[in-house]
């Protein structure tokens, strides 16, 4: 990375440059329509003049509400070649949660997908925002992309110093109100890079033999999450980005044949139903070189079925949006058949320190459980307007990711749980993914989710959501029979609720607080 300011060149302008080596080429594809990289590096450099026409200036926050458009994309360059701090919603936040982001982030601009009309309109009640801007005709606001298209298409200057808060994104809220992250424009910058001294977090998984062809990224989760960042690398590195409003399996599949699709990065709970689907069998996958996965804890047995399913393409990347990239599994590695490999979540990435440390900030011997603490360039700078927080979690230069985990002799790093999904029992703890991993091997059960849940003495209880094969009909005392039998009567639930489907966040994570809450409500 540049030393100076002066020299400094945000992730955009890179990018843009990459998308100018060659305009003519189909860039971005949306429900049909095809976008050149020309086309598209026209939008962000005419909307970023038509935002500063609006008093959007540097130093400002820009909030999206927006689903996976294109225009989403260029929306979030032109902000960020202003050198505002960019935030974009999940969608499926409830409207007071989202309201509450919009005013704690200090939204100066919202802009906002004409399909989400309702919900700015909802939003905005609750949280007057001084400009409101669309991506097309609306209700609501001024049209943005109106405004663009009267704008030169020269390029925009940027006025982004490398220190600056370049995005504040927000936690899914499945164990508590969303935090804002807070990282600067350096920081973001450095996720992909081009020389190896400085190799950013996606340059370990999207490295690529120099004789094969740009990637071809499905993005079918919500580009406020990890698809945003990939579909960066991607244009980045002259690839195409096929986008997708939502993960349906079926659709994906059908996508990935007809888009001959390389790159594809799912949550685990969506990678099983991808792997489940009737169409999985049929459908030609042959062009998928690289599955990434992660997010959440994964199955060993449900990722050796994907492994079987579509080859020797998936690889799990292991990382927090406070930390950034912490340790990968590369795809040679994934052996179905040694399921111990599979449970971690490989070795750590190059400049990352690690440390397992107990509760008194005492170092760990290999093999011994404890939090995972992270030492790297990519941490965050802090929680936004959390200075308490933030305090907790960065120590001294280390980030305390909450997860609890060991590195082994050969440096590999496995996670056990979160320390606040773990439950504390009468005699000990259980770990909610080591149970998920065992509920999961049964020839009946496609996933699970473990929680825990307190009774009225406020004693924690095992529970567990069980969604059964396809077609099958699972025995609870077959299930309860395979946990005494492999881990003991402490691990056995209190009680195992067999459901369709698991509810997930926005990004695909199981939502074990939404699941705790229902739990709560029946008892």
């Amino acid at each position: 990375m540049p030393d100076t300011a002066h020299d400094f060149r945000t992730y955009v302008e890179e990018n843009l440059d990459a998308l100018g080596t060659d305009p003519g080429r189909v860039a971005l594809v949306h429900q049909g329509r095809r976008v050149t990289a020309g086309e598209f590096r026209a939008l962000v450099h005419r909307t970023a003049r038509a935002m500063r026409g609006q008093g959007i200036d540097r130093g400002q926050t820009v909030t999206l509400l927006s689903g996976n458009l294109p225009e989403t994309i260029a929306a979030r360059y032109a902000a960020n070649l202003i050198g505002c701090r960019v935030n974009h919603l999940y969608n499926k936040l409830s409207a007071d949660v989202q309201a509450t982001i919009v005013k704690d982030v200090e939204t100066g601009a919202l802009i906002v997908d004409p399909r989400f009309d309702d919900r700015a309109a909802e939003l905005t009640a609750l949280a007057p925002v001084a400009t409101v801007l669309t991506l097309g005709p609306a209700k609501l606001g001024t049209d943005l992309l109106e405004l663009a298209a009267a704008e030169s298409d020269e390029p925009f200057p940027s006025l982004a110093q490398p220190d600056d808060i370049c995005t504040i994104r927000h936690t899914g809220g499945t164990t508590g109100h969303p935090k804002g992250i807070c990282t600067t424009y350096g920081q973001v910058r450095s996720f992909v890079a081009d020389n190896d001294e400085d190799a950013g977090d996606a340059k370990v998984i999207w490295e690529r033999p120099s004789d094969e062809e740009a990637a071809r990224l499905l993005v079918c989760t919500t580009l406020a999450h990890a698809g945003g960042m990939m579909a960066d690398v991607t244009l980045r590195e002259g690839g195409l980005v096929v986008l997708h409003e939502d993960f349906e399996p079926g659709e994906v599949l059908a996508a990935v044949e007809r888009e001959r699709i390389t790159h594809l990065f799912l949550l685990p709970p969506l990678l099983y139903q991808l792997t489940d689907h009737p169409a999985a069998a049929t459908t030609d996958t042959s062009s998928l070189r690289c599955l990434t996965y992660g997010g959440c804890q994964s199955s060993p047995a449900r990722i050796a079925d994907a492994i079987r399913r579509f080859g020797p393409v998936l690889v799990q990347f292991y990382g927090q949006n406070e930390a950034g990239g912490i340790s990968v599994l590369p795809a040679e590695e994934h052996d179905p058949d040694n399921l111990e490999r599979l449970r971690s979540a490989g070795r750590i990435l190059p400049n990352v320190e690690v440390a397992v440390r107990d509760e008194n900030g005492r170092d760990l011997p290999r093999g011994e459980h404890g939090e995972i603490c992270i030492r790297s360039s990519s941490i965050m700078q802090g929680y936004w307007k959390q200075p308490e927080l933030t305090a907790e979690v960065l120590r001294d230069g280390w980030l305390h990711t909450g997860d609890i985990g060991f590195l082994d002799d050969e440096n590999y790093l496995t996670i056990v749980d979160r320390i606040k999904d773990m439950i504390v029992v009468v005699g000990g703890h259980v770990y909610t993914t080591e149970l998920e991993d065992l509920l999961n091997t049964h020839p009946q059960v496609a996933q699970s989710a473990v929680f825990g849940v307190r009774d009225a003495d406020r004693m924690e209880q095992v529970y567990a959501a069980v969604v059964p094969a396809a077609g099958e009909s699972v025995d609870e005392d077959s299930l309860r029979t395979l946990v005494r039998e492999a881990r003991g009567a402490m691990y056995e639930p209190a009680r195992i609720e067999f459901v369709g489907s698991l509810p997930l966040t926005d990004a695909g994570k199981p939502d074990k607080k939404k699941l705790r809450e229902l739990a709560t409500t029946a008892a």
